[in-house]
């Protein structure tokens, strides 16, 4: 196994974890677990794949990425109840797998297209869409919507690996560079709530002062 397809299957079963927890959240049976786990863990490499036109995509062509994930929902199934806060266990499983995903979405859109610019926008959508499909699926707030970063941790995992790539940094160093980079940003959310400035319109203009 190399280094990208050991941080494939960390990250997958890492996010299938996370929509397992969701769904112990939501207090659903053993199916409802599998399936926001696949989804949560397949689903941003899935989106990938088709974005790339590299079909079959992943998980049909090595069903192990599934039984991973299955594996992942039943080993929450019986263990959730042992944590105290689910929610921010999931928020920091969440900023792992993003952390993850964001690399090795990045290394397949470099290696299919040879497009940094390419690349760092699987990483992004490769990290954040199986998260995005969770929340909704699960009536979770969407973590896409809380104020503090999220999408930019991918962009920047992704863009640090695709930069250190391109200087000619060693596999295992670009993406280890690229993972920490992402978490460090996501995990400085969580904890401290960095967050941009939110847009703040200016008032509307009376309709008179439009004609």
């Amino acid at each position: 196994m190399t280094p990208l397809e050991g941080l494939d299957y960390a990250g997958v079963a890492v996010f299938a974890a996370t929509g397992a927890l969701a769904a112990s959240r939501k207090q659903l049976d053993m199916i409802g677990f599998g399936f926001l786990a696949a989804v949560t863990g397949i689903g941003g490499g899935t989106f990938r794949d088709l974005i790339l036109g590299e079909t079959p995509v992943f998980w049909v062509q090595k069903p192990a990425y599934l039984v991973v994930c299955v594996a992942m929902a039943a080993l929450v199934y019986f263990t959730a109840h042992l944590v105290e806060s689910r929610y921010r266990l999931l928020l920091w499983l969440d900023a792992i797998g993003l952390a993850a995903f964001a690399v090795m979405g990045a290394a397949k859109g470099l290696a299919l297209t040879g497009s940094p610019i390419t690349a760092i926008v699987t990483g992004m959508m490769t990290a954040t869409f199986g998260g995005i499909l969770r929340d909704l699926l699960a009536g979770e707030p969407s973590v896409l919507m809380r104020p503090e970063i999220y999408v930019s941790a991918a962009l920047t995992g992704a863009g640090v690996f695709v930069a250190a790539s391109l200087f000619g940094a060693p596999l295992v160093v670009a993406s280890a560079i690229g993972v920490v980079s992402a978490f460090a940003v996501r995990g400085g959310a969580i904890r401290f709530g960095w967050a941009f400035s939110p847009y703040r319109p200016r008032p509307g203009r009376p309709p008179e002062d439009v004609m």
